[in-house]
């Protein structure tokens, strides 16, 4: 067995922000765990009503949906998609760009 090179604070510091993760989409980093499920949940309550909006047009039970005569397409389903937190290297990048445009364009006192 090969014995492990011990790592330098300043590797374990890069790699920290090449794994580390930030949330940049501008809500709370917390709503995730609510609104996730609830994405999910819209999207199947959706696909659900669709067919059965398609059922009842089948079998006659539709009502003013008949009169559409529309195939059934699997509508509703959405586009809402999960995509991974920003890296915190370009997280932090970002801030550090910003904080020196603002002190470009504040007035010196």
């Amino acid at each position: 067995m090969t014995a492990r090179i011990p790592k330098t604070p300043q590797e374990k510091k890069r790699l920290s922000y090449l794994k580390d993760r930030r949330n940049a989409y501008g809500e709370n980093d917390k709503a995730s765990r609510r609104n996730i499920p609830r994405a999910r949940r819209a999207r199947r309550h959706a696909l659900r009503a669709a067919e059965r909006q398609a059922l009842a047009r089948l079998t006659g039970q539709g009502g003013a949906a008949d009169d559409a005569g529309v195939p059934f397409a699997r509508r509703g389903t959405g586009q809402w998609r999960k995509w991974p937190d920003e890296p915190l290297a370009a997280a932090v990048a970002r801030r550090l760009e910003r904080r020196a445009r603002q002190d470009r364009t504040t007035p010196a006192a």
